[in-house]
């Protein structure tokens, strides 16, 4: 079947793509590479992918060409699936005899729920979904495919077994040929990484049981898969040559470091290459680990601390005890690493106190850049059944963002208010970037630069304009 996939068109700057923790709009202008959807698109023969939200691509755009094609495929989350579905029935309103598909996180753990709240969606695919989109687009009779959810002729809803979890993860195909062939990659931007950038998976699925986390919980699983050293080496290199305006390589898996003598081999074979690269980690490697990584070629981590309080990381069964990701930091530091350190304000067991903890931690260990996000209770997670349970969650806040796909602060507890959570960060962001120091840093690093002068210049513009959009919806 000719197959399109696509990231509809939803809010403006929305960022629902693949490496987006939170979907929603950003700060500042953020968009992650669709590589969910790039990897079934590599399975796929003459198929295309559009990435609307980065690219601007406009419905009517999309509408236009739909007729050269005999399936859609759309990446869904709960803060878009209404417009998504809106989507495709515009698209079915052009081509009647098109067969829409959803996959993502939402429709993982809800397929029977998507499907009854929209009709005119044909199909979904669960959990890990690359292979069951290759059945149906190779014409396997839906009944026969592991994996599916689909309304058959008489229109009732039927959920064929689970799909087996993929373990040769080399049996993927690489997704950066996906991206030169359908995608502008100066088109993505993320502010802690350098411009033009590029992300991939190594592997999937994540040791750590946080309660919060979306992808582990409904898609990738809690044992980490990889591909072999030699499979991700061989991508890079073929990438390197192939988008040579690159600056810095990213792998998205939701913990890189999870196994480290991998990550010591890649990095080793990425040294030869000459390439610079950053990741996700957790805040407990070892410093002898970093040094390796660090004079390989690493330039940055991207780290979940989420608190300064350790109860609350007790209550998201974060695993991190704090001195240890305080002890990680500073041998970060030490070593020249950067890091873009993230936080979540409104878990389990905040409270005034615990904000204030959390935001005199951060400029205590002082990473480079922060982002600083509302607990969000995604259906899936544990979080979401401990807030269904305890009453935090109500339903005028249960798709996460407002109107204009900015996150809200959905979680509320009885000694700590939505708008308590939701002006706490604001508060986060001004303790910790206007402080002597940082200024001095920030101000050094533009003057050192100037292309980073204008960059920090147009996402100061940025951030002041989305913190007044959040007073206005507050």
């Amino acid at each position: 079947m000719r197959t399109l996939f696509l990231q509809a068109p939803s809010f403006d700057g929305f960022d629902g793509g693949a490496g987006s923790r939170y979907q929603a709009r950003r700060e500042i202008k953020s968009f992650w590479y669709p590589t969910w959807l790039a990897q079934p698109a590599a399975l796929i023969e003459n198929s295309k992918l559009i990435d609307a939200p980065p690219h601007k691509t406009k419905l009517s755009e999309i509408t236009s060409q739909i007729k050269d094609f005999d399936m859609v495929v759309l990446h869904t989350s709960t803060p878009s699936f209404k417009s998504d579905v809106a989507t495709i029935e515009a698209l079915k309103a052009v081509n009647p005899n098109l067969k829409a598909g959803l996959i993502g996180a939402k429709v993982a753990v809800e397929a029977d729920k998507s499907l009854a709240q929209a009709p005119i969606v044909d199909f979904v695919a669960r959990n890990e979904f690359d292979f069951t989109i290759k059945d149906v687009a190779d014409g396997k009779k839906w009944s026969d495919i592991k994996g599916l959810s689909f309304r058959n002729s008489e229109g009732v809803i039927v959920h064929n077994e689970d799909r087996e979890i993929l373990e040769n993860m080399d049996s993927l195909p690489w997704v950066t040929p996906v991206y030169k062939r359908d995608l502008e990659i100066e088109k993505y931007f993320i502010g802690y990484l350098k411009a033009p950038y590029l992300s991939i998976y190594t592997g999937r699925g994540c040791k750590s049981r946080c309660t919060f986390c979306l992808w582990p919980q409904t898609v990738g699983g809690h044992r980490y898969r990889t591909r072999s050293v030699g499979h991700v080496v061989e991508e890079m290199a073929w990438a390197q040559k192939n988008f040579p305006q690159v600056k810095e390589f990213f792998f998205d898996d939701d913990t890189f470091t999870d196994n480290l003598p991998r990550a010591e081999a890649i990095a080793k074979e990425l040294g030869k290459l000459g390439i610079t690269w950053s990741c996700n980690a957790k805040a407990n490697v070892p410093r002898e680990t970093l040094k390796i990584l660090r004079d390989n070629g690493l330039r940055l981590l991207l780290v979940g601390y989420e608190s300064g309080n350790q109860q609350i990381l007790h209550n998201i069964k974060k695993g991190m005890r704090v001195e240890v990701a305080e002890k990680f930091t500073k041998d970060c530091h030490e070593l020249g690493i950067q890091i873009h350190g993230t936080f979540i304000l409104g878990l389990p067991g905040e409270t005034k106190e615990t904000i204030q903890e959390t935001i005199k931690w951060a400029a205590k260990i002082n990473p480079h850049t922060i982002q600083v996000s509302l607990a969000a209770p995604y259906p899936g997670t544990f979080l979401y059944q401990q807030a269904i349970e305890n009453g935090w969650l109500d339903d005028a806040n249960a798709e996460l963002v407002d109107e204009h796909g900015v996150q809200i602060a959905p979680l509320h507890y009885d000694h700590l208010s939505h708008s308590e959570i939701f002006g706490s960060v604001e508060t986060f962001y001004k303790k910790f970037y206007f402080r002597s120091g940082k200024i001095a840093s920030i101000v050094g690093e533009m003057v050192r630069d100037k292309d980073m002068m204008k960059r920090r210049l147009r996402e100061g513009v940025e951030f002041w304009q989305f913190l007044r959009e959040r007073r206005n919806a507050a």
